[in-house]
């Protein structure tokens, strides 16, 4: 009966400076770094978390996902290319005691977490629950976008979830505030 944390891309590219960048981004990389000082240190009151996972965009090539000429709905400016500097973690994110990051979107657009994998090619979903999680938190950027696809996600898979909306970012507060109604209509507790 654990618990994990999911933390949703919080990469350069996502956060102020990026190639796609979501405002308030880097507090949020703060705010989720110190979160996983307090874990880290198991420090009293800290969260009580069994395991603490990431997700990344890692593109190399997602065909119509990246363009020029973006429509910011099904298509983006490139982000997130594998080997960049916009690939990596936010610097605000320390420290990163990560039980494992889970890779998604090489080939194609990838949203939730859910599609992403180990290096070894596992599967979030198989991962938590061979460390039988069953309450899952997420959290991250961007609330209206990845983060809402990995909450729906895990919710469909069986998880007990919630997202803890202080430790995300949304790019626009119209369809931050749908995604929010959206999760909370499946089941997705909204803390």
């Amino acid at each position: 009966m654990a618990r994990a944390l999911i933390v949703v891309d919080v990469q350069n590219d996502f956060c102020e400076g990026g190639s796609l960048p979501v405002t308030g981004g880097a507090r949020v990389a703060a705010d989720i770094g110190e979160l996983l000082h307090r874990w880290h240190a198991k420090a009293e009151g800290g969260p009580a978390y069994d395991v603490v996972v990431a997700t990344k965009d890692h593109h190399v090539d997602p065909g119509h996902h990246w363009s020029l000429k973006p429509d910011f709905a099904e298509s983006w400016p490139v982000h997130c290319k594998v080997g960049s500097e916009g690939a990596g973690f936010h610097p605000n994110l320390d420290p990163q005691p990560f039980d494992e990051v889970f890779f998604k979107g090489e080939h194609q657009a990838a949203y939730s977490g859910f599609e992403g994998r180990t290096t070894s090619g596992e599967p979030l979903a198989d991962w938590l629950r061979a460390r039988s999680v069953v309450a899952v938190d997420v959290c991250g950027i961007a609330t209206d976008h990845c983060v809402r696809a990995t909450a729906l996600d895990s919710a469909s898979e069986g998880f007990a979830t919630r997202v803890l909306t202080a430790l995300c970012a949304g790019v626009a507060p119209e369809t931050t505030a749908s995604a929010i109604t959206e999760m909370s209509g499946a089941g997705v507790e909204i803390a």
